[in-house]
């Protein structure tokens, strides 16, 4: 079963990159491979949001429909991802989001995953484990776009500290 773990610094808040992990309905723009997404219910509990989602994602001719719960926990900084129904025997992933000092926090993105049809694994695993990886980039890539990227922070902070008188 195939599982992928990375962990990065990228130059966005902890909030910031939870904000964008968690807008789920976004990720047809963005996410590799994911040509659909629909939220099919959402609730509270306490500091939890928590979706049920189905995701289409497409390659070629194929396309596979399924359907996981999202759990936003904005207090433990963490989107956990959670398999309900689909082409998969199983599906979990976990994002953590630690400050980093300054404009910064770290990512970790932790995805374990197997194909129920041995057909299924056979087509679509290493484009779908080529995909996995190029999820960190694609977040990233994203929050730039949303955020800005830190040359743009940094170019707006000198502007704004050059208009302020000196003591």
């Amino acid at each position: 079963m195939p599982r992928y773990v990375t962990e990065e610094r990228v130059a966005h808040s902890a909030d910031e990159m939870l904000a964008l992990v968690a807008d789920v309905e976004k990720y047809p723009a963005f996410v590799p491979l994911c040509e659909r997404l629909v939220v099919r219910g959402r609730r509270t509990e306490g500091a939890r949001e928590i979706m049920v989602a189905d995701m289409t994602i497409a390659y070629a001719l194929i396309r596979e429909t399924f359907t996981t719960q999202v759990t936003v926990d904005r207090g433990a900084s963490t989107v956990a991802i959670s398999y309900v129904d689909g082409p998969f025997e199983h599906l979990d992933s976990t994002w953590r989001f630690t400050p980093a000092g300054g404009h910064a926090c770290t990512v970790r993105f932790v995805i374990d995953y197997e194909f129920r049809s041995r057909l299924l694994a056979a087509i679509m695993g290493s484009v779908f484990d080529s995909a996995i990886r190029k999820f960190g980039e694609a977040f990233r890539g994203r929050a730039d776009q949303v955020y800005g990227t830190a040359a743009d922070r940094e170019s707006v902070e000198a502007a704004a500290t050059a208009g302020r008188p000196s003591r």
